[in-house]
């Protein structure tokens, strides 16, 4: 922007175009589903149940009677248990756009949320929206100035009033003139996201000069620019004057889509079927788990689908987790997937037959269904395991570490569950974690407690447990952040040395907290011969000795005859 010299003196201009390309968005935990409301197929990170609340709702009305989607029951037990950032993905059944508000002939704003649920146009009577709702917006604008050009921009709740306004977000002294710094577009922001493909990939592409600012809105267009508002002497151009908008409120419209598919009459909770999950298609889910893929992205240490079922009967949504989830965690390796593998009601040598169709460290499952405290309705109702197993992770977490493992009466009783589906005995859980499905057990004085941390793999050997694979996804993150700096570096002692001694503590501290037994990284001339660095490859191997946990205790108490020394 030219800075314009009233009085002598000397101006200068610094204009930063450069741009620095953002790490990967990083959560604790990824979930995939359908929510009332927000960005449709964006992750969207969140890092309390609150702005959840905010960004994608929580309940909403099917057939005249009010639900939640397994989305929210499992993000809100997931912060209840000590989450603090949840990588959220909503999906939905055909076309969603936003919402717009067009304020007077000055510009447009747009919802960042999708359909029709977030239309609020209506009369407004006594100061109130007849079709706002604590789900979308109405705008408003304050403190007009056509001396200077400025206005401020109130984005309030659509279910508040005149009398009792509830803002949302207020942003002071903007103005339409693109030099200005308080530029619109600027503060508010207006880039639009949406999901593309190239050569069978996922990718968001971007549009728009500034990144969203508000969490609410973004400005679709500026229909009347102001450039250079004001003249060298410092007064308003006579011909921009009328293009600051005046005093006044609105709301917004014309956003389509529906949560609930006219015709459809949705199935929630444990009445879920292989056509109808919550009102879904298990192919609505693809497109993200597909963009999910995306490592360079988004990085999550677990992810969850609840509402899909891996029994290989309800073949709709088999063939989702089994030809894309299940290929997409194990693709990345530093992930895993939690899955549910039977529907309600059924019987545990069926639970056993549908777990023995995966054989893979990167997944686990967990039985059978709970009753849970919607905590949006106040309800009782029945949830797939999946649901609740990344609060479980969580509370383990905060007490421990992820390479401990989260299970037993210390780190894995489970909250908010008011029964299971079974009390499942203890031939029932042999016959369970057998098959490497991990038993909600239901324990005197505990209540449900998760009763095993085998992961989904057959095979014998140290990965068919959670807390290892946990352990290796740790350390495949961490490390590998280190080896991204050494990428184009020489290839020579230092930095074989530098590599070295930030991993050697790393271990070493792992192995103080419990989850090692013994490691060994070698990173020198043995593996770097003259063949390998005239290849330009950095060789490095790591050892671990991951440590085991105390699963199968045998206690054997002897009666010895009276003096015989013990």
């Amino acid at each position: 922007m030219p800075t314009t010299i009233v009085s002598p003196g000397v101006a200068i201009n610094v204009n930063d175009n450069s741009a620095v390309t953002s790490q990967p968005i990083q959560a604790g935990a990824a979930i995939i589903g359908p929510t009332v409301k927000g960005p449709v197929g964006i992750p969207t990170v969140v890092t309390t149940y609150s702005e959840y609340q905010n960004k994608f709702g929580d309940t909403l009305v099917s057939g005249s009677q009010t639900y939640s989607y397994l989305t929210s029951i499992s993000a809100y037990n997931y912060f209840n248990n000590g989450g603090s950032s949840l990588l959220v993905t909503r999906v939905v059944s055909g076309s969603f756009t936003p919402a717009t508000a067009s304020i007077q002939t000055a510009f447009v704003l747009e919802t960042l949320s999708e359909g029709e649920i977030m239309n609020s146009v209506g009369a407004e009577i006594s100061g109130s929206l007849v079709s706002g709702s604590a789900d979308n917006y109405r705008w408003q604008i304050t403190s007009p100035n056509t001396a200077s050009g400025t206005f401020s921009l109130l984005i309030r709740k659509g279910d508040d009033s005149a009398s009792s306004p509830s803002i949302l977000e207020a942003y002071n002294n903007l103005s339409l003139d693109p030099f200005s710094p308080n530029y619109i577009e600027k503060i508010v922001g207006n880039t639009t996201e949406n999901v593309s493909e190239d050569n069978g990939e996922f990718y968001l592409e971007l549009t728009g000069s500034y990144l969203n600012n508000s969490k609410c809105v973004r400005v679709k267009q500026v229909l009347t620019p102001t450039p250079n508002y004001l003249d060298n002497n410092g007064l308003a151009k006579p011909q921009y004057t009328s293009s600051i908008p005046t005093l006044a409120s609105g709301s917004f419209g014309g956003a389509t889509g529906k949560n609930i598919p006219t015709g459809t009459a949705a199935k929630y909770y444990e009445a879920i079927s292989d056509t109808n999950t919550q009102g879904l298609p298990a192919s609505a889910y693809t497109q993200s788990i597909a963009l999910l893929a995306n490592k360079d992205s988004y990085r999550f240490n677990f992810i969850t689908v609840p509402g899909l079922i891996g029994r290989n009967s309800f073949t709709n949504h088999y063939n989702v987790i089994n030809t894309k989830l299940i290929p997409m965690v194990t693709e990345r390796g530093d992930t895993m997937a939690i899955v549910d593998v039977v529907e309600y009601g059924q019987n545990l040598t069926t639970t056993v037959n549908a777990a023995a169709a995966f054989d893979t460290s990167f997944v686990a499952t967990y039985w059978p269904w709970a009753q849970t405290i919607d905590p949006a309705t106040g309800q009782n109702v029945w949830v797939p395991a999946s649901t609740l197993i990344p609060g479980v992770y969580m509370a383990s977490d905060r007490v421990s570490y992820p390479w401990i493992a989260p299970a037993g009466t210390n780190r894995g009783v489970v909250t908010n569950v008011t029964r299971v589906e079974r009390v499942v005995t203890q031939s029932g859980r042999d016959a369970l974690y057998e098959a490497n499905v991990n038993p909600l057990a239901t324990l005197p004085g505990y209540g449900v407690v998760v009763y095993g941390q085998k992961t989904l793999q057959k095979k014998n050997t140290a990965l068919d447990r959670v807390n290892v694979r946990r352990l290796l996804i740790e350390l495949n993150n961490y490390i590998g952040q280190i080896a991204q700096s050494l990428v184009f570096e020489q290839n020579t002692a230092s930095t074989r040395n530098e590599f070295l001694a930030q991993v050697n503590p790393y271990l070493s501290t792992i192995q103080q907290q419990q989850g090692l037994y013994d490691f060994n990284v070698v990173m020198d001339d043995t593996n770097n011969t003259p063949t390998v660095i005239d290849n330009n490859q950095l060789v490095g191997q790591i050892y671990i000795q991951p440590t085991k946990t105390s699963e199968f205790i045998l206690l054997e108490f002897n009666i010895l005859p009276t003096g015989v020394t013990i």
